[in-house]
C-alpha cells in the first residue's frame, strides 16, 4: 500500500506511518503563534524532537492519526 507522502514520518529515508506531530517555529523568521510541521514515527520521534529541541525550535509534540 502507498502512503501519502504527508503521512510518513520526516526524517531523511523513512517511509513508517507518521504517529506523532512535532510542532515547531524558529522565533527568529516565524512569529511566535506560527507552528510548522514535522512528522515523527516511534522510531524517530527522539531523535527528530532532540534536534529541534537543540534550537529551541520545538513547541508542542502531540499524537498524530
Amino acid at each position: 500500500m502507498q502512503r501519502n507522502a504527508s503521512e510518513v514520518c520526516s526524517a531523511r529515508g523513512c517511509g513508517n506511518p507518521a504517529t506523532w506531530a512535532l510542532r515547531w517555529n524558529n522565533p527568529k523568521i516565524h512569529t511566535p503563534d506560527r507552528r510548522k510541521t514535522w512528522l515523527a514515527c516511534d522510531e524517530h520521534k527522539e531523535s527528530l524532537s532532540d534536534f529541534l529541541g537543540r534550537r529551541s525550535f520545538l513547541r508542542e509534540t502531540e499524537p498524530f492519526s
